[in-house]
């Protein structure tokens, strides 16, 4: 694909060249709403995926720029950052750490090879993407890495343990970096966490009879849209943590600080989760696709 003409974004309702935004898993679901919302906002948006051709087919009416990226691939972050950051003048502005991936049901049922999966790109692809980012940023003495962490970085969710766990370790890994780069002097750098509570893309919508997948289910279902929009003001302007619906952030932080109170509390997890799944399904029919 041809690298398009990088056009101005608009940060806090002034033009300015804040230079290119990568977005991960951008070929579907979340990552491509993002990318959307990110081109809509005046970023020109490099839209990467492990399936070139389906990354391909979401970056075309988005001005045509993609890439194949397989996010555990130290030396392809660093390649993706670096065509990024040549595209123009304003360099790198903004990395959406966006790919991830799902899986569900008791711990100890997992074999070696999904529980290294999950981590491998959740957190580690995550924070290869970072520091790919970074060490185009700090040259530069401004940027933003925006990691899509989930509601699950911030609580243990039963039933997705192991990918709460690869959350809860992005999390850290970023507000550790965020704190090591102000230490270091550089302000105009930024990393940002946003967790969303559940949302309706492909990662949920096999998910509808899947006792494991309950906590996804126990609050407020997102559209991938309503999400991106809020990616988007993060990305004009930058904060630690962002939790959306803003009241699920609060109420997960709250039963984090009480493990006992929340362990007495999955019963009623498990019945509001699959009283979610149940108005889901009424409101999709038998065909969530």
């Amino acid at each position: 694909m041809t690298t398009p003409a990088p056009r101005a974004a608009k940060v806090r309702g002034a033009a300015v060249d804040a230079g290119a935004a990568v977005v991960t898993g951008a070929a579907g679901g979340l990552g491509r709403a993002i990318a959307a919302a990110l081109h809509a906002d005046g970023w020109p948006v490099l839209l990467t995926d492990l399936d070139a051709g389906a990354v391909a087919a979401a970056a075309a009416p988005l001005g045509g720029w993609s890439r194949a990226l397989d996010v555990r691939d130290e030396a392809a972050c660093a390649a993706v950052a670096a065509e990024a950051a040549q595209s123009g003048p304003g360099g790198l502005g903004l990395w959406v750490n966006n790919a991830g991936i799902l899986v569900t049901g008791p711990s100890w049922e997992h074999d070696a090879a999904t529980r290294r999966r999950v981590v491998e790109v959740n957190a580690l692809g995550a924070m290869t993407g970072t520091l790919a980012a970074l060490e185009i940023m700090r040259a530069q003495g401004r940027g933003h890495v925006l990691n899509v962490v989930s509601l699950a970085g911030l609580i243990a969710a039963p039933g997705e343990t192991v990918y709460a766990a690869s959350k809860h370790a992005l999390l850290a890994f970023s507000l550790g970096t965020l704190s090591d780069l102000r230490m270091a002097g550089l302000r105009g750098v930024h990393v940002s966490c946003l967790c969303p509570d559940g949302i309706w893309t492909p990662m949920l919508h096999d998910r509808l009879d899947d006792p494991g997948a309950l906590a996804s289910f126990t609050g407020t279902l997102l559209t991938p849209e309503r999400v991106a929009a809020r990616a988007a003001r993060l990305a004009r302007r930058p904060r630690p943590v962002v939790s959306l619906p803003r009241w699920r952030g609060a109420q997960v932080r709250l039963l984090d600080a009480l493990p006992r109170l929340a362990l007495a509390l999955t019963p009623v997890v498990r019945a509001a989760g699959r009283a979610g799944q149940r108005r889901q399904r009424r409101r999709v029919g038998p065909d969530p696709s």
